[in-house]
């Protein structure tokens, strides 16, 4: 099953790159991609069923990653937020944390850990546990 990804980035060599790379390596499939923090909120945001990953890029073209992130705090169980950045630094992961970020990832040093964890997650998509059976719905 491939883990549909939105890309929040504003420079258009890395996310062809990075879409390109895991796309090829980690059975990712961008359902999108959005250059401006306006941008990538509206579509998460309204296209809440349409993704499992978003990968965002903390500083972009207009606004924030941040803002991203903050808006998709309230995003549906088992989906996951992740952060791409060349600003990786202690004080920005933990902003991050607080924003309920699942994995910060620095762009200079970690992209091989970022394909390995679209891999994890494309081989345990979100409702299906590690056997391939159906998980119960939360709460129950």
């Amino acid at each position: 099953m491939k883990l549909r990804t939105y890309i929040v980035e504003d420079n258009a060599t890395i996310r062809e790159n990075l879409i390109g790379t895991l796309e090829e390596l980690a059975s990712v499939e961008a359902v999108g991609v959005a250059e401006t923090e306006d941008e990538g909120t509206q579509w998460l945001s309204t296209h809440s069923e349409q993704w499992d990953l978003a990968i965002v890029d903390l500083f972009l073209r207009q606004g924030s990653g941040l803002g991203v992130l903050a808006a998709c705090r309230t995003r549906r169980p088992g989906q996951k937020m992740v952060v791409l950045s060349n600003y990786a630094t202690p004080d920005v992961r933990m902003r991050c944390a607080q924003l309920g970020v699942d994995a910060v990832f620095d762009k200079s040093n970690e992209i091989d850990a970022l394909v390995d964890y679209c891999v994890l997650h494309s081989s345990h998509p979100p409702g299906v546990d590690a056997s391939g059976s159906l998980s119960p719905p939360s709460g129950a």
